[in-house]
């Protein structure tokens, strides 16, 4: 197994990159910017760039990642040990202020995506470079595996009314993009006219997961501890706009669904039964499972549900296995299965599912108990165009 050379490796290592970054410079990171040593970012151009490293920023979830939840924001502040500013781009704001960007020449990004278009990163990115047009700012974008793979998409193409702070693209929930191929994206597809570059990486092939880099996994949200947890995260997002838990307040959260009083054997009997009569049998497997939340939905009581587990990943279906489980839950439930109508990430008056899925028309196949071939005819519109438009932007 050869081992990826990210984007921020490639800097720290290639003198001629180093003296591309000019003037005084901002960095966008988390704890999951690290190198292959788990070498922090920040200490890291600290040392190559030292007092031209004038500001910090951190994305949702925290400049350290310790923020668990939709719609509770991060303060700005002045780090401790680094002794420079921190700002927050998920606080009063999600786009960077004249403030935050005043005396900056370069702007580095340095995030760890997971290659699903709800997961904000990318849209902290898009609105990064919109604010950036027409000023002399460079954005460079330090590139890092999609740990799901770069050559299968999911999901529904976002439809322009559902563009939120969770989908600001017109891309599939799995896009199989790097997050410089999203820059790229939204530069040459939608025309954002910014000074924008992609430092690549080395030795990443579209065909990888997380496990052939061999690179370390260092959880890039609190609730995806795993390489697993983003694969199904693709599929199981699409709960947090259920009252169906989806595991957090566990330790493999995002990698199981559940609700109070299910009888988890019966259940788990019952969903793989109908999967396979309807030809969802690939690449996955589900485990009848109880799990305790101690926190957020159901905390403290007793869930049943399931556990998903991926086993093959280029057969693994997340999207697809996650929107039929949302079917079986509001078949096993009836009215106590719920879509949640509160506010999500800044939007007040769609639903959340809505805005997961980029469309309604999948919350309309789950209340009227839609069969998988008509699940896959919504998911597939669109998926021509744009991959006919990915493939223009394609690093690797």
């Amino acid at each position: 197994m050869s081992k990826v050379i990210t984007g921020l490796e490639r800097l720290v290592n290639n003198k001629s990159l180093q003296e591309s970054i000019k003037g005084n410079i901002g960095y966008l990171c988390h704890s999951a910017s690290i190198d292959s040593q788990f070498n922090t970012g920040v200490v890291l151009l600290q040392k190559l760039f030292g007092s031209r490293l004038k500001k910090l920023f951190g994305p949702q979830h925290g400049f350290v990642t310790d923020v668990q939840d939709n719609m509770v924001e991060t303060t700005h502040y002045i780090h401790p040990y680094f002794k420079i500013p921190v700002y927050s781009l998920y606080s009063e704001t999600r786009t960077p202020s004249d403030e935050m960007l005043e005396g900056l020449n370069t702007l580095i990004i340095d995030l760890q995506d997971v290659g699903t278009r709800v997961y904000t990163y990318i849209s902290t990115l898009s609105l990064i470079m919109e604010k950036c047009q027409g000023r002399d700012i460079k954005i460079v974008v330090l590139d890092r595996p999609n740990p799901v793979g770069g050559e299968i998409i999911e999901g529904c193409i976002l439809k322009p009314d559902y563009k939120s702070f969770v989908g600001r693209y017109p891309i599939p929930q799995r896009h199989s993009m790097t997050m410089g191929e999203v820059a790229m994206f939204g530069e040459k597809i939608l025309k954002t006219d910014c000074q924008i570059e992609v430092i690549k990486m080395e030795g990443w092939k579209r065909s990888m997961y997380w496990q052939d880099t061999a690179l370390p996994w260092v959880l890039p949200s609190p609730n995806l501890p795993t390489p697993e947890g983003a694969l199904t995260f693709a599929g199981t997002v699409l709960f947090e706009g259920t009252n169906i838990s989806e595991g957090r307040g566990t330790t493999r959260p995002l990698e199981v669904a559940g609700f109070p009083g299910i009888e988890s054997f019966s259940f788990c009997e019952r969903v793989l039964k109908q999967f396979k009569a309807e030809g969802l049998t690939e690449g996955f497997n589900l485990r009848p499972i109880i799990f305790l939340p101690t926190f957020q939905k159901h905390q403290g009581q007793n869930c049943g549900g399931i556990h998903i587990h991926p086993t093959i990943n280029n057969k693994f279906q997340s999207w697809s296995v996650s929107q039929m489980l949302c079917r079986e839950f509001k078949r096993e439930l009836g009215t106590e299965f719920q879509f949640h109508e509160k506010a999500y990430e800044y939007e007040f008056h769609k639903l959340a599912i809505d805005l997961i899925n980029g469309t309604d028309e999948v919350r309309h196949w789950v209340y009227r108990l839609g069969s998988f071939s008509d699940l896959k005819a919504l998911e597939v519109l669109g998926h021509d165009q744009f991959l006919n438009q990915r493939e223009k932007i394609l690093l690797y």
